[in-house]
């Protein structure tokens, strides 16, 4: 049965909807409101602060934790400095992605490393010959999410220091009189940060950041909100967009990392590292898919409505239902996570698609149920992220 999060006192309070989901053993809120119209816009035009404690979260530590890092991820680790956070896949001995999440460098052998699922014992099983300590921190160490063009703005409202803080940096500050350890990312594709503190101090750190952030905007935001930004920026979500190789059923459910689009954070030349001598084959030969983004022509489904004899409605809420993508007839791939763009106002996906189908500017169809009756309106794959805000990465006005 789940438990609440180190936020739930609050974060419950607060919902109106009771509109909860599980993730990870933890109950986590999909909307506060019955709609969540507002959570979103609070993403994109102020600030919105997202509880992302159900995470798992490590610290590897000791003489060796650079080497151990540098044997699972695939990422150089030689090339991360102290402060800064990186995004990486890693990967089991046949190239296939087991999860993704991100590694910060908090001292020359110190890491906290965040996980959608549990790692933990992968960590131990790569660790042998190593001088190395891995501790699991998961329920001692809340998290939340500050997200949106006015989160500095909130931030500095707290007193925490972030002049210096640049994108994909981390630091340890303080918000009031408590030591958090703040990291300039997030699931977004906006400006935002990510707060990690001791779960002991949750509420009061809630509790300040919400007085803060309330004279700009800022509110609390659930998964459906989350889930909608994250299409936006075009990041993927494991079991929906890609399959974690310890559980897929199927050779067809297993990914690389060039198959997820992710051949820029893959080290070839780096020291050896697990899955190094299968990515090095496959490197060499174009991959046979590849994850992308596509628009849906809005166009052809108003028209297949009006044929109907209805009027179409954009959805409210990202779907993870698959749908197939055709090519002259017949199925070339699978839109995996579908979503109305409020900012945009486009209707995008996330798809898996077959080569040569999967370049940009290629003409697809993507399946469509009208009235019960399966349609197809026109697609094109599109590079992502499908928005990207310059304010994600430039440095926040005052």
């Amino acid at each position: 049965m789940p438990v609440g999060t180190p936020f739930h006192e609050r974060t419950f309070a607060l919902c109106e909807s009771l509109n909860y989901r599980e993730w990870s053993g933890y109950y986590t809120v999909s909307a506060y409101e019955t709609h969540h119209e507002h959570e979103y816009n609070a993403i994109r035009s102020a600030a919105a602060v997202i509880d992302i404690s159900p995470l798992f979260k490590y610290i590897v530590s000791g003489p060796d934790a650079a080497r151990l890092v540098d044997r699972v991820i695939t990422r150089d680790v030689t090339s991360i400095r102290v402060g800064q956070v990186v995004y990486t896949p890693w990967c089991d001995e046949r190239v296939k992605v087991i999860d993704d999440g991100t590694v910060a460098r908090l001292g020359e052998q110190r890491f906290r490393w965040t996980a959608a699922e549990p790692t933990l014992r992968w960590l131990h099983q790569n660790a042998g010959g190593l001088d190395v300590s891995i501790e699991d921190v998961s329920e001692q160490l809340a998290a939340l999410a500050l997200q949106g063009p006015l989160a500095a703005r909130v931030l500095r409202a707290c007193g925490a220091d972030i002049e210096s803080l640049p994108y994909f940096g981390t630091t340890t500050t303080s918000i009031g009189s408590i030591a958090v350890d703040i990291s300039r990312t997030g699931y977004t594709g906006d400006l935002g940060y990510e707060l990690w503190l001791p779960a002991s101090r949750a509420l009061d750190v809630w509790d300040l950041l919400m007085r803060a952030g309330r004279p700009l905007g800022a509110r609390p935001a659930g998964m459906l909100a989350l889930d909608v930004a994250r299409v936006e920026a075009g990041l993927l979500l494991l079991d929906v967009d890609f399959i974690s190789s310890r559980t897929a059923l199927t050779a067809d459910q297993q990914y690389s990392p060039f198959e997820m689009g992710l051949a820029r954070l893959v080290a070839l030349n780096k020291a050896a590292f697990v899955g190094r001598e299968a990515l090095v084959a496959e490197a060499a030969r174009p991959p046979r898919r590849r994850i992308v983004g596509i628009e849906i022509d809005w166009d052809d489904v108003e028209r297949l409505h009006e044929q109907a004899g209805l009027v179409p409605v954009a959805p409210a809420a990202a779907s993870r239902a698959p749908v197939p993508v055709m090519n002259g007839g017949r199925q070339v791939g699978r839109a995996t996570t579908t979503a109305w763009s409020p900012s945009l106002k486009r209707l995008i996906a996330l798809a898996t698609v077959e080569a040569p189908h999967c370049a940009p500017g290629t003409r697809l169809e993507f399946e469509i149920t009208v009235n019960a009756r399966r349609e197809r309106a026109s697609a094109t794959v599109v590079s992502t992220p499908f928005l990207n805000p310059p304010r994600k990465t430039a440095t926040p006005p005052p």
